[in-house]
C-alpha cells in the first residue's frame, strides 16, 4: 500500500449500507445475490440493525483518504470447544475493485486478528468460497490453513 494514504478502522453505520451493499456485490459471486442500487431492499437494514444490537457482532469499514474502500463483519462465537474458548469469525470480507492489490485486504484481515487476540480468542476462521481461488490463496499467504471442509445447506425463501 502507498504510504502516503491513511486506512483506518471503524465500526459500520446505517449510513454505510448502500456502500456496503454495492462492495459485497462487486464480485461474480455477489453479483449474483446483492441488490445494490438507488434504493437499497429493507432487509439489509433490518440484518444491519440485528447485528449492531449484538454485542458479540460488528460490522467494519475500512476507509482510505475518507472513502469505504473494504468491509468485513467480525462475530465472536463462545464455544465449549479448546477448553471453553472464544472463537472470532470473519465474514463477508471485500475491497473495492479500485483499491484492490494495494494491501489493504491484509491490513483488514491482520486488524481483525489483533481485535480477536486481545479479546482472549482461541481461534480466528472464515470461510471463502471455493469458486474463489485467489481469495484462498491470499488468506494462505496470511496464515490460514484449510483445516476443515465447510458445508452449507441453503434454505428456499419466498423471495
Amino acid at each position: 500500500m502507498r504510504r502516503d494514504h491513511s486506512l483506518t478502522f471503524r465500526e459500520a453505520t446505517r449510513d454505510d449500507i448502500p456502500a456496503i451493499v454495492r462492495l459485497l456485490a462487486d464480485d461474480p459471486l455477489g453479483a449474483t445475490r446483492e441488490t445494490p442500487g438507488e434504493v437499497i431492499p429493507e432487509a439489509y437494514f433490518v440484518a444491519f440493525a440485528a447485528i449492531e444490537s449484538d454485542p458479540r457482532n460488528t460490522v467494519v469499514v475500512a476507509e482510505l483518504d475518507g472513502e469505504i474502500a473494504g468491509t468485513f463483519q467480525l462475530t465472536y462465537i463462545p464455544g465449549l470447544t479448546y477448553t471453553g474458548g472464544e472463537r472470532a469469525q470473519i465474514e463477508g470480507v471485500r475491497v473495492a475493485a479500485e483499491h484492490r492489490g494495494r494491501g489493504i485486504g491484509q491490513l483488514m484481515i491482520e486488524w481483525a486478528i489483533e481485535q480477536a487476540r486481545a479479546r482472549g480468542c482461541r481461534v480466528v476462521q472464515l470461510t471463502t468460497d471455493r469458486q474463489r481461488p485467489e481469495s484462498i490463496r491470499f488468506y494462505q499467504k496470511i496464515g490460514f490453513r484449510p483445516s476443515h471442509m465447510g458445508m452449507k445447506y441453503h434454505l428456499k425463501t419466498d423471495d
